[in-house]
């Protein structure tokens, strides 16, 4: 037995059985050690940016670390951008990052790098001085620190970068196992002095675990027995919701719209969320968009039991009885004619089966989240960090994790290009995946912005910076190069007959909507 055999065994042993991998020379002993171990599944990705993502779906889905196989310090760069979405959404992911020998990375050979620099962006949690004995260990202990909640925005992602003679070398033995259960801290927050302060100008702020369907359920009930508001921030990494959950509020992404929705408010109570920011900053608008004169106090922080904290804050106000408004049945419209963003969001809602996960990205997509909640079961996977491209390969994870629901990735085509390979592992691995593309060749979100500066219009070169239509892109004919059944469309009609057939098919399909 080698170090990566060892690794892998071990690895599988404690339950970790899912890689996505882009592996390269530095890497080929993991590769024959997964190959030697059928129950360990490698899902190949042509694009490193794709693993991340991938893993990203799988972990927030799952609720367990998918492994990442990244070859030396380009290949973790390419994965860096859904890293960063995946440490604001807290996901545990293991990153297998191959490297140099030390004697050989001495000799600066073309692909070192120093990888460590790259890792420190987006890990809690680096180790380079693995040997083969260390090896399997090593792996493990990347897995505890996974499963360990880190406080703030650390995320749980650790880096096992892996000398390349520390992969095949000998190795005598493999590692004891670590329970794959997540590790939070209790919180010190005085509940009845928090009890007291809550007041109908209050707003309690959910995020993280703060999430969670039993979580969220207490919040509603403590709001309904004050008479206060309660929120999800903007950008929650999961939301499981439908008729018959509590309704809640978001918070909106532009800051004068978050000003406007906090106003009057004089206590924010954070239950797994942060204080209230400008995703970006304005010459004339504050970073900080909580009112002034506004209390801030943390019932839990994000590495804590913030479940736990709101039900105990329940039980100290007596609120488990109270009736929060909940979300109801609505059988809506179905839309005809002419194709609109909330055309499509209103056919996806109706139609999608009980169950749907929805992954969101930069885009259209985010409309379907509104007449979700009146229409089945669903579980709402939101972009995180900003870095667009998370959509589709966070599909691919949510699908393997959950093979048995029907998983949608809702793009705009900015978006859907950074990580358009998502669709060849669709593909290959046989997923039931619905890709729609909100096709308005253009970055939307770019003009948006551009005009919020204060500019009048756009000029010509500015506006070809924003425009995705010269030449234009076809997405279904991209899709069928992929191995994916794709769909162009313009009116809800063709829509409706092509989602109806894709929510038949044994397999992936993309549906391009143009707006």
């Amino acid at each position: 037995m080698n170090g990566a055999r060892s690794l892998i065994q071990s690895l599988l042993n404690a339950g970790v059985d899912v890689c996505f991998a882009n592996p390269g020379t530095s890497e080929m002993h993991l590769v024959q050690a997964m190959d030697a171990e059928p129950a360990f599944r490698g899902v190949l990705c042509l694009f490193e940016g794709v693993c991340t993502g991938a893993a990203d779906g799988y972990a927030r889905i799952a609720g367990k670390p998918a492994v990442t196989l990244l070859h030396l310090g380009p290949g973790l760069g390419n994965g860096i951008a859904n890293l960063h979405n995946a440490r604001r959404a807290a996901s545990p992911i293991i990153n297998l990052v191959g490297n140099h020998t030390r004697d050989h990375e001495a000799l600066d050979a073309p692909l070192t790098s120093d990888i460590v620099t790259l890792a420190e962006n987006v890990s809690s949690w680096i180790k380079t001085d693995s040997t083969a004995e260390s090896l399997a260990a090593d792996g493990l202990a990347a897995l505890g620190a996974v499963m360990q909640k880190a406080p703030g925005s650390k995320g749980q992602i650790a880096t096992l970068i892996m000398p390349a003679d520390a992969c095949w070398g000998p190795a005598s033995r493999m590692a004891p196992n670590v329970p794959i259960t997540p590790v939070t801290a209790k919180t010190n927050a005085d509940f009845a002095q928090i009890a007291a302060r809550l007041t109908a100008s209050s707003l309690i702020l959910l995020d993280k675990d703060g999430l969670l369907p039993a979580a969220r359920e207490a919040a509603a009930k403590i709001a309904k027995h004050v008479g206060c508001r309660v929120a999800l921030t903007a950008f929650p990494a999961r939301i499981d919701s439908g008729p018959g959950s509590p309704v809640v509020e978001r918070l909106p992404y532009f800051p004068e719209q978050v000003q406007k929705a906090l106003h009057g408010v004089d206590y924010i109570l954070l239950a797994g969320a942060e204080e209230p920011v400008s995703f970006f900053a304005y010459p004339e608008t504050p970073s900080k968009l909580t009112p002034v004169g506004c209390d801030l106090q943390v019932l839990a922080a994000g590495h804590e039991d913030v479940a736990g904290a709101l039900q105990a804050l329940m039980t100290t106000l007596n609120a488990g009885s109270a009736a929060p408004d909940r979300y109801e049945t609505a059988v809506l419209d179905m839309p005809t004619g002419k194709l609109s963003t909330r055309a499509v969001a209103t056919l996806i809602a109706q139609k999608m089966p009980e169950g749907s996960i929805l992954c969101g990205d930069s885009g259209g997509g985010a409309a379907v989240l509104q007449p979700a909640q009146q229409s089945k079961a669903h579980t709402w996977l939101n972009l995180t960090g900003g870095s667009i491209g998370q959509g589709g390969p966070v599909a691919v994870g949510a699908a393997l994790a959950a093979p048995d629901a029907q998983v949608f990735a809702l793009l705009g085509d900015g978006a859907a290009m950074y990580t358009i390979q998502a669709l060849w592992t669709q593909a290959r691995e046989g997923l039931a995946v619905i890709t729609i593309i909100f096709n308005n060749q253009r970055y939307g979100i770019l003009e948006t912005e551009y005009l919020r500066l204060g500019v009048n219009e756009i000029g010509q070169h500015a506006g070809a910076l924003f425009a995705l239509s010269e030449p234009n892109i076809h997405f279904a004919d991209l899709a069928s190069s992929l191995g994916v059944v794709g769909h162009r469309v313009d009116s809800c009609e063709v829509f409706q007959t092509v989602l109806d057939e894709a929510l038949q098919r044994n397999g992936p399909t993309l549906i391009e909507v143009m707006l």
